[in-house]
């Protein structure tokens, strides 16, 4: 029943911040459409240099379109519900925060609901149309089995990114400044993401894996749907059970935030 009031307040909060939005229309048609041209810049570098050299890591332009369009989809999916996230800092300096705690709405729920970001549709609309796209193009066996995976790869991928964020955001309790930290993280998934591990050396790979959980968001679940998984320095067991490792991880940085949430000190506003 918790669950659900969670949910339906969830869902009150999210309505109320895009109708909010949605008073000035013409902003939010330019932040979706900048959200495009953004990502899709990156796409047209990558495309840039497969059209000089063929191939990237063995890796075909629609196979890398796939794995980009992948990567990207995650990314929108999480940042669409998490964007407030990246506001932390000024939530809990200036004294926002502290109204959370006399509300009877949990505090994390507050902020993912304070305001909505436009720009973050534009990621989540472009991933899912170069994930179509590229889909058809790319060497992928469209059975159910597939389709069902594929699902699965978003939402585990867009789990993992958000908890490599709200971990990061929970050190706000404690070092007050933590969007250097943030930025930092966006920035690996921004410039490394996007591309096969197999291009990195042994050190990176590893670090991109079981350091950083990179390669978890699109690269090991493309590796499933390419038939690609043979090429792996992981078991690829690690490959299919990929999504899994979303839940896992979000549960641990969420039970961090909670942890660090309790060190929470007034800022005197």
């Amino acid at each position: 029943m918790r669950t659900l009031r969670l949910l339906r307040t969830y869902r009150l909060l999210v309505g109320a911040a895009w109708r909010a939005e949605m008073q000035y229309r013409g902003n939010l048609l330019a932040n979706i459409l900048g959200g495009l041209c953004y990502q899709g810049a990156g796409l047209a570098f990558i495309w840039a240099v497969l059209d000089r050299f063929g191939d990237l890591g063995g890796w075909s332009l629609g196979e890398i379109a796939f794995l980009y369009g992948l990567r990207l989809a995650a990314h929108g999916l999480w940042v669409v519900p998490g964007h407030q996230l990246i506001f932390v800092d000024q939530v809990v300096v200036e004294g926002e925060y502290e109204r959370y705690l006399v509300r009877p709405v949990p505090p994390l729920l507050q902020l993912l609901t304070r305001r909505f970001r436009p720009i973050a549709l534009g990621d989540l609309a472009g991933g899912l149309a170069l994930l179509a796209v590229a889909g058809s193009q790319a060497p992928v066996d469209w059975s159910a089995p597939a389709v069902a995976f594929l699902v699965l790869a978003v939402v585990g991928g867009a789990m993992v990114e958000a908890s490599t964020q709200l971990a990061a955001s929970a050190l706000v309790f404690r070092l007050l400044k933590t969007m250097p930290v943030k930025q930092l993280i966006d920035g690996i998934f921004n410039e490394f993401g996007n591309y096969p591990m197999g291009v990195f050396g042994p050190a990176a790979r590893f670090g991109l894996t079981f350091v950083f959980p990179l390669a978890f968001v699109a690269y090991l679940p493309s590796t499933v749907l390419l038939n690609r998984t043979g090429e792996l320095s992981v078991p690829p067991e690690l490959a299919w059970f990929s999504p899994l490792v979303g839940v896992v991880l979000l549960l641990i940085a969420y039970r961090f935030w909670c942890r660090q949430s309790r060190h929470f000190q007034s800022s005197g506003h």
